[in-house]
Parts: C-alpha cells; structure tokens; sequence
C-alpha cells in the first residue's frame, strides 16, 4: 500500500540536487588570471579545493533533503502506474495534437490494453532506470509511442526494438548487431543507449522537448529550426518550430497524450491493468553458449514467453562469442542458476557434426543445416568459407524445435505518427516458390518488404542474389504492416 506521506517526484530531488551543484560550480568558478587549466589529455577542468568543498557541501544538502519524512520512497507504491504518475515533470503542452492522439487512445482501448500487456515485461526496468537518471518520468511511456511495448518492432525506416533504434544510431551507442544477436532489441541493452542518447540531447538543448524531438527527427535538423529561429527573434522551443517535419511535430504530442491517460485513464473511460512495481526479469551469466529451448526448462516457462524478454537473441541459441547473459523471471533466478550449475556442457547446446566432403561449399551446408554461412564461421574460428575435404566442422542446431519455431518474426510498424493504427500484431508466413524471371528486386516489390528483409528471413549472404528456379523464400508480411493496399515500398 502507498504510504499517506506527500508524493515528490525523484525528478524534483534531481532538480534540487543539479541547482545546489551549479551553485556549488559558481562559486569556485577561477577568475579569468587563474592557473587552473584542464590536465593534458583531460577532458573537463582540474577541481580546485574550494570547488570540491562546495560540491561536497551541495550533495550533504540534497542527501539531507532526501532523507526528510516528506519524501515519498517509489518502492512503497505497489501499483507501477502511480510510481509512473509520481514522477511527470514535463510542462504542459498547448497543442491540439495532444487531444487528436487522446481521442485514439479512448477510441481505440483494445489496443491501449494490448499494450499494457506487453509493457508488463519491460516497464519496472525502464522506471528505474529513468528514476536513476532522474529523468522525467514521462520517458519511461516512450517506447509506447516508438513500438507500442514490441521488442520485435520493424519499421520501414529501419528501425528496431523497443527504443526504435536504426543500425548507424545504435552502433553510436554500443549496440552490437550480429547473426546472432541484435542489441537494438535487447531490452536492457537498448534502454541504456536509448537513455544516454536522451540524455546527450537534453544537455544539447536544455530542454526535454526538444530533446524528444531530436530523438525523433535527428539532432541537426532540430539545431537547424532552433537557429534560425533564433537569428529571426523568434522563440525556440517545441511549440515555435513550425517547420518540423509533420511525424516530428505529432511525437511529443502523442507522448503527452499517453502520459494524460496514464494519469487519469478514467477520464478517457480507460482501464489500465494494474503492473506490479516489482522486477520482473533478473539477468544471469550463463558462462557460455546456450540454447534458450533449454533454459525455457529450467524455468518452466513457455519458450515465447522466455525469447519475450530475451528479443535480442535472434537464434534459438546465443553467439558463442557472447554476450553470455539471459534475463529470466525473478522469482525464477535462483533455481535457474542452480540448474545450470548442474548442466553437462554437452547438454547446453546441440551440435551437428560435419565432415567436409568433396562437392561442400558453405552455402550448401548453411543451406542443409538451416544456419548462415556466418553462423558456420563463427562456431569454428573461421576467418573465410574456405572448406578442406576431411575437414571437421561443428554447427550448432536446435535441441528444442519449440524454441526453433518461437524464434520471433519481426513485427512491422508505421512510422511513429502512425504506430497506433497497427493493432494486429500478427505476422503471417509466406512460402514464395520462385518462378523464372524473378529476382530479389521484383519478389520483394510484389509483397512490399525489402530486399535485405528477403535476406534475413531466407539466411541469404549479402552478396548472394542468384535464385534458383523453384527455390523457395519464406516472407512475413501482415495487413498491420503500414503498407497499404496498392502501395509498395522501394525495395533496398
């Protein structure tokens, strides 16, 4: 139960803590003659001893602020969603947007409630960690506005994940990206880049908004609007950036809407499910390759449930070369680490072994093994496809073909103006049977994905394009796919 004591944000404590430090900062400030400089190869100035007792008197100040009775500790609350509300510290924003995004929502509940749903896996990490930062709390509904909650959502721009992250971005931020593994998914992963990122570009702007909609439409248009509104004496924020792109400037009004529902959902004749404010996954170390088919046993949990908050994980086995770490349900941890403590290694991982004979070439054992040229590499220190005849490989199949079939689709979102029109979800599978004169190009044209999506489905090499008369290509594709009727994508 909530405690009766006065509800504070952790954002105003941060906000507390960051204004006695800037004083703390001012007041040690050189003046223009000092001999204090930055240590060579340093990036950021020598603290001078005054500096350090200001800084230390302003942190006693926020602690001590901290530990009075009116602080309302966030782990009292027993209901996420009031944690949730307890932290907003966005102003207001005065844009009819706002009420268009609201009167989706209110009209659309089945889709507010699958959300909700999803969003029960990944919420209580995302608070916390944007409670960490003392971030405002607004932040943590963001990936409700960037994928609706689904670790697989695909857009056509590329983008991927929870925190819709494109490869370039992600990689910025120490996203790794493999046949394996895609870091864009991860949850834990993505919200740490996705996080650092939002925080480099409040300290550009100096304001959330805008920060938001740099995140949306890229950091150097949102400078360009800001300056020239600037040069034109103009105001800069949010609101004043008339020329934003039309995706940019219903964002951060969508986001305001969902953060208004949450707020009072009874107002929009809304229910949200209650989510506990209690983890709901705890990472392990696996201390080594894995099949999730596997570790779904020792949790006894459904493998799709398990693969849910492992979205990372692309197989049906994790990169040999790590990372080396899964998130299983809490309550679940202890007897999962003991389980694994009593594996045998043979056990962990199922492996098929190849010797190469005369006429092998690794695309025709990636072919006959369901794996990727890269995967086969990778599994025996291979630095290219050169194969010997007598030559011993080990390739890793799935021991579960459970944990195969729940290996999870992407799922393809519109743009994020239009994210909430998808409600399906549902990806269905397509057997093309390729027929003479089709080509990658004109296959992927007439199901309107994209080529490289072509690839990835059917473990095709980058520079593999030749099909085969009667070679069959599996592709997803689904109504809520934000392509509609009569349209198709430029394949690439």
């Amino acid at each position: 139960m909530a405690s009766t004591r006065s509800k504070k944000s952790p954002y105003l404590r941060f906000t507390v803590l960051a204004a006695l430090l800037s004083v703390a900062g001012c007041a040690s400030i050189p003046d223009s003659d000092s001999s204090s400089q930055a240590a060579p190869g340093s990036d950021t100035p020598q603290k001078s001893s005054a500096s350090q007792k200001a800084m230390s008197g302003a942190i006693n100040t926020a602690v001590a602020l901290d530990s009075g009775d009116q602080i309302m500790d966030t782990k009292e609350y027993s209901d996420l969603w009031e944690r949730i509300r307890s932290g907003y510290a966005m102003p207001a924003l005065d844009s009819h947007l706002v009420g268009v995004h609201e009167r989706w929502f209110e009209r659309n509940p089945e889709y507010v409630e699958n959300m909700v749903s999803r969003a029960r896996y990944y919420l209580y990490y995302i608070v916390e960690e944007v409670e960490k930062r003392g971030m405002p709390m607004e932040i943590a509904l963001l990936p409700a506005i960037e994928s609706a909650y689904k670790p697989h959502a695909y857009s056509r721009a590329r983008a991927a994940g929870l925190w819709q992250f494109i490869k370039s971005t992600g990689r910025v931020y120490g996203l790794e990206m493999n046949w394996w593994y895609d870091g864009r998914r991860d949850v834990m992963a993505s919200t740490q880049a996705a996080l650092d990122y939002l925080e480099k570009l409040h300290e550009q702007f100096n304001d959330w908004q805008l920060a938001l909609a740099a995140y949306n439409c890229g950091e150097g248009k949102v400078e360009r609007l800001v300056n020239e509104n600037r040069r034109k004496g103009l105001p800069t924020d949010y609101a004043s950036l008339k020329k934003l792109p039309r995706e940019t400037k219903n964002y951060v009004p969508k986001l305001m809407a969902m953060a208004n529902i949450v707020a009072d959902p009874d107002k929009y004749g809304l229910k949200l499910t209650a989510i506990p404010n209690t983890e709901y996954f705890a990472r392990i170390e696996t201390d080594g390759q894995i099949d999730l088919g596997v570790v779904a046993r020792l949790t006894e949990m459904p493998v799709d449930e398990l693969f849910m908050i492992n979205p990372g994980y692309q197989r049906w086995i994790t990169d040999p070369k790590g990372p080396h770490a899964l998130l299983v349900p809490a309550d679940k941890k202890d007897s999962v680490i003991e389980g694994l403590s009593k594996l045998a290694d043979a056990d962990r991982v199922q492996w098929a072994r190849h010797e190469v004979r005369r006429g092998d070439t690794m695309s025709r054992l990636a072919g006959r093994y369901n794996v990727t040229a890269e995967a086969i590499r990778s599994s025996n220190n291979m630095a290219n496809n050169h194969l010997s005849v007598g030559q011993n490989l080990l390739i890793p199949v799935s021991a579960n073909k459970v944990a195969l079939a729940a290996v999870q689709p992407p799922t393809y979102i519109r743009s994020s103006t239009a994210r909430s029109s998808d409600t399906s979800g549902k990806s269905v599978k397509i057997v093309h049977r390729v027929r003479a004169g089709e080509s990658l190009w004109s296959i992927a044209r007439k199901y309107r994905v994209y080529v490289h999506q072509l690839r990835e489905w059917n473990l095709l090499d980058d520079g593999e394009s030749a099909l085969k008369l009667g070679q069959r290509l599996l592709i997803w594709t689904h109504r809520g796919s934000g392509v509609s009727a009569g349209r198709s994508l430029s394949p690439g």
